[in-house]
């Protein structure tokens, strides 16, 4: 008898699919406290959450047992990736489950702002009548700007066309052709900001997204300007919108998330002309049905089959296949993942060579780890081994695959992208059959582990520049943990790699860029 917990809410639709099954006992306990999920959660082999649930490193310690986590929705900030991979515990979730009902929320937000439906309801059951007062203003005509142009924005992007309304796109990991062949006019950021009568959020939190729409972001927009965040909470700065909302040049804001949530006392609820929801953009009916359905479904279909559904963690391959490239797939989504903060732009084409000795194995997995850890970065949708090739796809990404020798590693993965005409690479190969390595980046050659939080420095290769940067790390009391220096091929240019004890204060990331020899100086996340 295998067991399943459901520890958050799930519609009964989704339940009764699982209680069908004569050889599943399911246990629904939605409201315990983290020790006491901790404390049942060894009896069990499949765990289904929403957001509620937090699944830890201390957690998974203690599911001896478990096999798989089914999130019912798209988001999973918390959930430990990294940790459930380590154990073997398999993280799937319902990817295109409330698409189309977040879209709408986002519509349905700008609409009631324009005519200030909340405001007008609340004075009416007051007993006043104050039609002048709550004169509001036409969708028809007006520029909308969508900034993300994944599902969710898409979708939005088509809604608003509907009301004849004018779109404009800013996405800067699209390609232009995919957009106007949507039918839009792809934009910079700027211009977005200096046209645009509405403006609409649909990106994924990441450090380049936190804080995005802020004072100066602010200044460069219309008077009068409404915003809309339906994504994530952060991407607009909270205190600068007040700022901005109380100084007019806001007119209005609509939120359905906040920087902490529940938000709690939050100076925006004092101003009159903003709209707030309590997270709802997935909150109807159908995409509460939709996605209890499918993360049931999905839970069935591996407890019975071993058969992987909408993973995030792993493709859908044989156990033998996974056991001779896991450590592929590791490197590959690295790779991908390091490409793309390389990049910072819509990548037209993104080529795959595999070199050397790998004989007769299906290597079409790798690829889509490639894939997934490339689109992860860019894109507010959860990308997985399953959507991964149809989402470059969306996004007008041409991928191609060739495999060559090599005369210098047993096995060699090199990946580049095409952004703007210029061509970024990244090399890694496997040291001891199960240690992934980046090898080589751009054409500086350069062994690293793929994994964390590091720094690379692009500076010229004369005396002083490792000094400069050591003593100006040292008096911030900065220490570097891990330190390697890459020769470029054919040039007078170095490329370093280090990590530190503790974070770079951004104060000190500016001093960097300003040392004398120093060319740029990245920070990446893998």
């Amino acid at each position: 008898m295998m067991k399943v917990l459901v520890s958050d809410n799930l519609e009964d639709v989704g339940l009764d699919l699982l209680r069908r099954e004569p050889e599943i006992q399911v246990d629904v306990r939605a409201g315990l406290k983290p020790e006491e999920l901790k404390a049942i959660i060894g009896e069990y082999d499949a765990l289904i959450i929403r957001s509620a649930t937090k699944v830890t490193e201390d957690l998974l310690k203690a599911a001896r047992r478990l096999k798989v986590v089914g999130r019912a929705g798209i988001g999973l900030d918390n959930v430990d990736i990294p940790a459930a991979t380590k154990r073997g515990i398999i993280v799937m979730n319902t990817p295109a489950g409330n698409v189309i009902t977040t879209a709408e929320h986002a519509i349905a937000m700008m609409m009631a702002l324009s005519r200030n439906i909340p405001w007008a309801t609340a004075s009416m059951k007051a007993g006043q009548w104050e039609k002048k007062k709550l004169q509001g203003r036409e969708l028809f005509n007006k520029v909308l700007g969508v900034i993300g142009f994944g599902k969710i924005g898409a979708i939005v992007a088509d809604r608003a066309r509907g009301l004849k309304m004018q779109v404009i796109v800013h996405d800067p990991f699209v390609t232009t052709e995919a957009i106007e062949t949507a039918g839009y006019e792809p934009v910079s950021l700027d211009e977005l900001y200096r046209r645009a009568d509405y403006i609409t959020v649909h990106v994924p939190k990441l450090k380049d997204t936190a804080g995005l729409l802020h004072r100066a972001a602010f200044d460069k927009m219309k008077d009068g300007v409404m915003i809309i965040n339906c994504a994530r909470g952060g991407i607009v700065n909270e205190a600068d919108l007040n700022e901005a909302l109380r100084s007019g040049k806001v007119a209005g804001a609509a939120l359905d998330v906040f920087e902490k949530e529940p938000p709690g006392a939050c100076p925006l609820f004092e101003i009159d002309r903003v709209i707030c929801t309590p997270h709802l953009g997935a909150s109807t009916v159908e995409a509460q049905t939709n996605v209890a359905i499918q993360v049931s479904e999905q839970i069935l279909a591996f407890l019975k089959t071993g058969t992987i559904i909408n993973a995030v963690n792993v493709p859908a391959v044989s156990g033998e296949l996974l056991g001779k490239i896991g450590p592929l797939l590791t490197l590959g989504e690295c790779m991908g993942s390091l490409l793309a903060q390389l990049c910072k732009g819509p990548a037209g084409e993104v080529a795959i060579e595999y070199a050397g000795e790998f004989p007769e194995q299906d290597l079409s997995p790798v690829t889509t780890a490639i894939l997934k850890g490339f689109l992860t970065p860019m894109v507010q949708e959860t990308v997985n081994f399953v959507n991964a090739k149809v989402m470059a796809g969306e996004r007008g990404i041409k991928v191609s695959e060739a495999r060559s020798p090599s005369d210098e590693y047993i096995n060699l993965v090199t990946v580049r992208a095409v952004v703007n005409g210029v061509r970024h690479s990244v090399a890694g190969t496997i040291f001891g059959r199960k240690y992934p390595r980046v090898v080589k980046i751009e054409n500086f050659r350069l062994e690293l582990p793929p994994q964390g939080k590091f720094i690379l420095i692009h500076n010229h290769d004369k005396p002083g520049a490792i000094g400069s940067i050591g003593s100006l790390l040292g008096s911030n009391q900065v220490n570097i943990s891990q330190m390697r220096v890459g020769q470029q091929e054919d040039g007078d240019k170095t490329m370093i790699y280090f990590r530190t004890d503790n974070p770079i204060p951004d104060r000190v990331m500016e001093e960097l860029k300003r040392l004398p020899l120093i060319i740029d100086v990245m920070a990446f996340e893998l």
